[in-house]
């Protein structure tokens, strides 16, 4: 059994080593073959800079290492100086000169590998330098290969000035490439995000996002293929439709994809199911996003998103839908074209995996229940799976009496008109239901849409005013219509919010019959 690559983001200890690897070289002949310069967004994890590593033993000429692989026998490997830039390591947030100190440092191991001497050269000029020698002296143009290009902006990204600061440095760093066209070969930039070309690479108009390229959707991640056949020896015992569920999902257009780190992790501890990306993260800057700006949370997690928002996305304008997409938080459900061409994308929840945690994260935000709100998970899920519904809105009027209004809730209430209705949804969703908001039926939107193995149900919330409609609602526009072929139980729930006790004051509940 061979050994799992864990963290190893170098090609050729993968192979030399023999760790499990799954062949992503046919995208690197691809890469080579038809273009000169590309750019990828993918999220953290997801084997960016293992791939990176790839493509700098190719153009290295280290063929020997390639043996058995896609490209082995369909490329000359001709060796060309490589220069690696990478901001993945560092934290950024300190302020540009740690910015310029990383530069310096990048700059100095590329001058070693190279055998060339900036001396007192700023670091542009060392970049230019570099590109421009390397190509006199080895007689062969030069690769260029940037890893976690963004990383000193997300580092920043709830500080607008400090993000401004390190964007223009970037931008000028950049900018060099474009000014050395005829030195080089290749060109290769990633990174988490997809930041606006025109802000960032002004330069490089000539840089072909490959990130919803159909061609190169599985250039990183594994497909459930990969899983079945690279990891074969690993997987028995495994329950694969859960392995599914929990981390697969993220969709570029091509097969869904695993997060490699998931597999890896999951494989090594013996199939354990556990949150592992997730935990490998910080995503406090999703809880500051949402302070600024009025989001209604269910929203997100099915939202439309239009390619103009994120071509634009850039420090001035962060849309939290695309940062979400762009972190790997949501994936693209589907895309909608237009009669004019032009696209749309639905957004959603890639797995259970990220399901369970960002909907916790989403509990912690509206209730700032950290201590009890695995207490009161297990309460509803336990009510539901009775069919207690009583029981259900008992624990639900439990929740919201025990969020601290006076000096938390308040203040995200005044700009949350669907706080109420975010709160038990994000509850629903945390638990690993299939919740559906604002679901859409021939006679107008549901308000939620709960769907379970055995049972359906059907939930309409109003306010103080409105508090004799919600049953009535449902059964004059027949919402349960929808649902009635798939032979489950349907049950109507109608629930009325009280503003001045802020809590349910009453429901109703019904069940189809026939």
């Amino acid at each position: 059994m061979k050994r799992l690559p864990i963290g190893i983001q170098t090609f050729s200890e993968i192979i030399q080593e023999d760790y499990y690897y799954v062949d992503k070289t046919r995208f690197a002949y691809k890469l080579l073959t038809k273009g000169k310069y590309y750019f990828l967004s993918r999220p953290r994890r997801f084997g960016k800079s293992l791939f990176l590593d790839t493509l700098s033993e190719i153009f290295l000429g280290h063929k020997e290492l390639f043996k058995g692989l896609y490209i082995y026998d369909r490329y000359n490997f001709k060796p060309h100086p490589v220069l690696r830039v990478s901001f993945g390591s560092g934290d950024y947030s300190l302020g540009e000169e740690q910015i310029h100190k990383k530069l310096k440092w990048v700059l100095k191991n590329n001058q070693e590998d190279l055998g060339i001497d900036c001396g007192a050269l700023s670091n542009d000029e060392c970049f230019a330098t570099l590109i421009k020698k390397s190509f006199e002296k080895y007689n062969e143009k030069a690769v260029i290969l940037i890893d976690e290009y963004d990383k000193p902006i997300l580092d920043n990204i709830t500080n607008k000035d400090k993000a401004k600061i390190a964007r223009n440095i970037l931008k000028n760093f950049y900018s060099i490439i474009k000014d050395n066209d005829r030195y080089i070969r290749f060109v290769f930039i990633t990174g988490v995000s997809k930041f606006s070309k025109l802000n960032l690479f002004s330069g490089l108009n000539n840089l072909e996002d490959i990130t919803l390229n159909r061609e190169y959707a599985e250039i990183c991640g594994y497909t459930h293929d990969d899983f079945l056949t690279v990891f074969k020896d690993r997987i028995n015992g495994a329950d694969l439709d859960l392995v599914k569920r929990w981390y697969n999902g993220y969709n570029y257009f091509g097969e869904p994809l695993y997060n490699p780190f998931d597999i890896l992790l999951f494989l090594s501890s013996g199939h354990d199911f556990r949150n592992y990306w997730w935990q490998t993260g910080n995503p406090s800057f999703l809880i500051e996003k949402l302070k600024e700006e009025n989001y209604y949370i269910p929203e997100l997690e099915n939202a439309l998103i239009s390619e103009e928002v994120l071509e634009a996305f850039d420090v001035e304008y962060i849309d939290l839908r695309a940062l979400l997409w762009q972190t790997g938080y949501l994936t693209i459900k589907e895309k909608l074209t237009d009669d004019t061409g032009s696209n749309l994308y639905r957004l959603s929840v890639p797995n259970l995996e990220v399901q369970f945690s960002l909907n916790r994260l989403f509990i912690d935000y509206l209730t700032n229940q950290r201590m009890e709100k695995t207490r009161y998970e297990l309460n509803i899920k336990n009510a539901l799976r009775n069919n207690d519904f009583n029981s259900f809105i008992t624990h639900l009027k439990t929740v919201f009496a025990t969020i601290p209004y006076q000096n938390y809730a308040n203040n995200i209430i005044s700009k949350y008109e669907g706080y109420y209705s975010s709160v038990i949804f994000v509850y629903l969703m945390a638990l690993g239901y299939d919740v559906i908001a604002e679901d859409t039926t021939n006679k107008g939107r549901i308000d939620l849409t709960l769907k379970m193995k055995d049972k359906i149900l059907i939930i309409e919330f109003k306010v103080d005013e409105e508090r004799d409609k919600p049953i009535k609602q449902i059964k004059e526009r027949r919402y349960y219509e929808k649902y009635l072929n798939e032979n489950k139980e349907i049950y109507l729930i109608g629930m009325v919010f009280s503003s001045k006790v802020k809590n349910i004051e009453k429901w109703e509940i019904e069940k189809v019959k026939g």
